[in-house]
């Protein structure tokens, strides 16, 4: 018998575009929150990135979702939107600071609509301060984070990898809903939850933080993975394996039986951890041709075999497919009416055992400005509330 959704019973109202909004809706839908997303007759930019409106962009961070679109210069739709903040248990909105004021949308009025609203405000640099009406995005929060500076490589100084800071403070951002919400449970009011992705960032680089604090030592992008001994090598097939040695002298004894040299960590460079840390370029530099002459699926079987920790780099099209992966049902899927197949990695967390592999595709445009469109077909198992049971019914046509 399935559970009843985590969150059954809680509607979120997200105003929000790109990633850090969108973000922190999602985590909410995840994990069963009744997510409407507002948006403009023009949509969140994020759906039109490779033309049309359903780009994958939109799609990582608005599944489980409903769309409605209103043009807030009517009086129409400005009157559903404020039924729906009177009915709302979470308002999100990502604008720079002043904007949701000028729409109408503003906390200091929609509290007063709905007193046990928690309201949800997502910015670069918080709502005041000498930063508060700039521009920022995710680029910009990694640097001033401090962040960026520990993961860039110096000697190719360059961006890598997805939209961090963007993902970090909207999960940031839902953390705080959450605990409105139980502060709402004991109170019975809301709350106005604040986050800047300059506070999630500097928040998420705690680890850079307290060195500098303790020990008076700025990190920087290899800092970590010497003193950890984490490493990653090619292999003859031009695939890659990771290696995460840690400081148990067992796993070094075994990694040297896995590359054929018993006697490698008899040499004072290499015998212990501290000296492992001072000349892990040179250990790299003796180990990456070693790693050059067999494939990787050879060598994952042998660092298996004797236990050391290891792990084949993969890509998207190989991550999901690993045993563990697919043991976990990581992967999950939907089908929506219109856009088709719809395939993405549920929600990490499980309950007493049960995965959340339901998913529903993201909504297009305005796909529930009608009347009839409820609840989405994965929540259908759970009634709604009587605070949350009211139609949406729009027609810009």
């Amino acid at each position: 018998m399935s559970r009843e959704p985590a969150l059954s019973g809680i509607r979120v109202l997200e105003q929000g575009t790109f990633i850090t909004g969108p973000c922190a809706g999602m985590m909410l839908a995840d994990l069963g929150a009744d997510v409407i997303k507002i948006e403009s007759l023009e949509g969140d930019p994020y759906r039109a990135y490779q033309g049309g409106q359903y780009s994958p962009h939109f799609q990582a961070y608005n599944r489980n979702k409903r769309s409605l679109s209103l043009d807030m210069k009517l009086k129409s739709d400005c009157a559903l939107f404020d039924q729906l903040a009177s009915e709302a248990d979470v308002y999100i909105q990502n604008f720079r600071p002043g904007t949701a004021e000028r729409l109408g949308a503003g906390v200091a009025r929609l509290r007063e609509v709905n007193p046990r609203l928690v309201y949800c405000s997502i910015s670069g640099f918080g709502s005041s301060g000498p930063y508060y009406d700039r521009p920022s995005y995710d680029s910009v929060a990694q640097a001033l984070s401090g962040f960026l500076s520990v993961v860039v490589d110096n000697r190719r100084p360059q961006f890598l990898g997805p939209a961090l800071a963007d993902a970090i403070t909207g999960m940031y951002a839902s953390q705080g809903v959450l605990a409105a919400l139980v502060q709402r449970g004991r109170s019975g009011r809301g709350a106005h939850v604040e986050v800047s992705m300059l506070e999630a960032m500097c928040h998420f680089n705690l680890d850079d933080f307290t060195h500098y604090f303790s020990a008076g030592e700025v990190m920087g992008p290899y800092s970590r993975p010497s003193v950890s001994q984490s490493y990653v090598f090619e292999c003859a097939d031009a695939k890659w394996v990771a290696l995460h040695m840690s400081s148990p002298e067992k796993f070094w004894q075994s990694l040297a039986g896995a590359i054929e040299q018993p006697k490698l960590f008899e040499d004072p460079k290499f015998a212990d951890r501290a000296a492992r840390i001072v000349h892990q370029e040179d250990l790299i530099a003796l180990m990456r041709p070693i790693f050059k002459t067999r494939p990787r699926a050879d060598w994952c079987e042998r660092l298996r075999a004797l236990e050391v920790p290891h792990a084949a780099v993969y890509d998207s099209t190989e991550a999901l497919a690993d045993p563990q992966a697919v043991h976990l049902r990581l992967q999950t899927e939907a089908t929506h009416p219109e856009m088709g197949r719809f395939r993405t990695v549920r929600y990490p967390a499980q309950f007493d055992g049960e995965p959340i592999v339901e998913v529903a595709a993201p909504p297009t445009l305005g796909e529930h400005n009608r009347a009839g469109d409820t609840a989405p077909a994965w929540r259908a198992r759970s009634a709604p509330t009587a605070s949350n049971s009211s139609d949406i019914e729009i027609d810009h046509k």
